[in-house]
């Protein structure tokens, strides 16, 4: 999406042109796909543990509640999975960086204020909701075991849920 806001503000009259139906094809395949094959390695490695409580004190069946449940120490697991959720976040973070910089940096040379203006607002909505749910994943997904609480972790999962869905 950060893709299609840079050319439409940086090549107005070029963007049927670049963002063709291929790429809209491969901009939407590609996330799932990344997302499918990361959910079935976190399956795979999850389902070789061994698991001795019963309860889940977790709105929903998540990785970190899963490892919770583990009769064994899960480190290996856990760094399969920290390394999957890291790079995974933190490259589609750091395109949508990239991207926004650029953004940025073309509305800025923008001549007119009203111009600059309608090119911002057409990018806030965008640029904030991508800002919510990354804080919010890394704040779940890549912190250290020690969490100071899980009532912290469950907040932070509603958060993520609730918030970027509306």
């Amino acid at each position: 999406m950060a893709d299609d806001r840079y050319e439409a503000i940086c090549n107005p009259l070029l963007v049927s042109v670049v963002m063709s139906q291929k790429v809209c094809n491969w901009l939407g395949v590609m996330p799932y796909t990344i997302g499918f094959t990361n959910s079935l390695i976190s399956i795979c490695v999850i389902s070789r543990l061994a698991f001795c409580a019963a309860s889940i004190s977790h709105f929903f069946c998540d990785t970190t509640a899963l490892l919770a449940l583990s009769c064994v120490h899960a480190f290996s697991t856990e760094m399969v999975i920290f390394v999957l959720a890291g790079f995974t976040l933190l490259s589609s973070l750091f395109l949508t960086t990239i991207t926004y910089i650029a953004i940025i940096s073309a509305i800025l040379k923008i001549q007119s204020a009203a111009g600059r203006q309608k090119a911002f607002s057409t990018c806030a909505s965008h640029l904030m909701g991508v800002t919510i749910f990354s804080v919010s994943l890394i704040f779940t997904y890549l912190q250290p075991d020690n969490t100071p609480s899980w009532t912290q972790a469950q907040v932070t999962s509603v958060f993520s849920t609730i918030v970027i869905e509306r």
